[in-house]
């Protein structure tokens, strides 16, 4: 168990399989910026004042800044996508198998960019900034809770567009995610189509549907339920970190497969000598596995930030069009799309059947499956599996 627990807890939903990967590093160390913004007006037309969102970048951005590749992270996951802070970090970012000198993505090449979200959930990550309810609301001194805005993955797409335009960049050579992460790539083709050269989305489809609306729902119901939340008016005393706790541990779970859950863990015991039948003290290894990621994985996180997330996750649709389809059409740039038929958050279903949409008025779309065992999870584990297509597809 403690194997499984550290690769959760030391970069949260999926980063710490980058082990099974031997390409080193990337180098040299990575340093944090900042970009700071007076003023953002939200999607729906609301103002929040003074946005910090943290940013990296790897490799160098070259004369005419038409180098840039983009990369959008996922619901539990940050800006630090490759290489370490730290020689003595005991992971590097969660696609580093893919991002750095001659891999996939490769920084000899290109100017590699990737930012933290608005509303992010790692608020006690020292490497992450983030404005969100958790923030110091300058008109009243006091944390926002649950009167921050609503904000969508528009809002996340247009932070982003702030930073590159602040650098001078005008077009993006592409844009790459998983999960929340692809939501947003499939976002910028749509709403910005003369700014993105190439769209990359890994594991997700072009919106929520209602199965995944309900699984959010569900996701996030275990905060609302905990006592200490207090309809989000908790900063200065108890956090609802059991409720937090719990619901970082369905997530967890459902980004999962059977496979895995049924080949690591079957039905073993957490403790040899204490049967579940006996006590419902007694767990199996399942259980107390999935515990023991939730709790240490609420240590860094907030719940508010978590219901805010889940909230933007919903409402996506690409582009915000009078449909679902309308947004994807308007999608010109040509498109790789990367999935795993495991995948239960986001089938490959709806995965095909976007695919089949942005394709449907001549739009270039290629299409790669990836092969595991973790289901959603295989997008960040197994990606280096698509790693010719990337490479090919960048250059072409």
């Amino acid at each position: 168990m403690s194997k499984l627990f550290m690769t959760f807890v030391t970069l949260g939903f999926a980063l710490a399989a980058i082990a099974p990967f031997s390409a080193s590093a990337y180098e040299p160390l990575v340093e944090k910026n900042v970009l700071e913004l007076p003023s953002f007006e939200t999607f729906g037309g609301a103002e929040i004042k003074d946005v910090k969102v943290g940013w990296e970048a790897y490799g160098e951005l070259n004369a005419d800044k038409s180098n840039v590749i983009l990369i959008c992270h996922f619901f539990t996951g940050n800006s630090h996508a490759a290489g370490k802070y730290s020689p003595d970090d005991t992971a590097p970012g969660y696609w580093d198998a893919i991002i750095g000198s001659g891999k996939p993505i490769d920084t000899d090449k290109y100017y590699v960019i990737s930012v933290d979200s608005l509303v992010n959930l790692g608020t006690g990550n020292p490497n992450v900034v983030t404005t969100g309810p958790a923030s110091i609301n300058p008109a009243t001194g006091k944390p926002y809770g649950m009167s921050f805005p609503i904000v969508t993955i528009r809002d996340f797409v247009n932070v982003q567009k702030a930073l590159l335009d602040e650098l001078g960049v005008e077009k993006l050579h592409a844009v790459m995610g998983a999960s929340m992460g692809a939501l947003q790539t499939y976002e910028w083709a749509a709403a910005y189509p003369g700014r993105v050269g190439r769209v990359i989305p890994v594991i997700a489809s072009g919106w929520a549907s209602g199965d995944l609306i309900a699984w959010l729902n569900i996701w996030a119901a275990p905060i609302t339920l905990d006592a200490n939340w207090n309809g989000g008016d908790y900063y200065g005393g108890e956090p609802p970190r059991q409720g937090l706790a719990t619901a970082l541990k369905v997530v967890t779970l459902h980004a999962q497969n059977a496979e895995w859950s049924n080949g690591v863990f079957g039905r073993a015991w957490a403790e040899q000598s204490a049967d579940p039948a006996e006590s419902f003290d007694n767990l199996f290894k399942i259980e107390a596995t999935l515990n023991a990621v939730g709790a240490a994985r609420a240590e860094s996180s907030d719940a508010n930030h978590f219901l805010y997330l889940a909230k933007a996750n919903q409402l996506f649709y690409a582009g915000h069009g009078k449909t679902l389809y309308e947004g994807l059409l308007a999608i010109d740039s040509p498109v790789l799309l990367i999935h795993t038929n495991e995948d239960l958050v986001f089938p490959g279903d709806d995965v095909r059947e976007t695919a089949a949409i942005i394709k449907s008025d001549g739009t270039a779309v290629d299409i790669v499956e990836l092969q595991g065992t973790r289901g959603h999870l295989d997008g960040v584990l197994s990606i280096a599996q698509a790693g010719d297509a990337i490479s090919k597809f960048l250059n072409e």
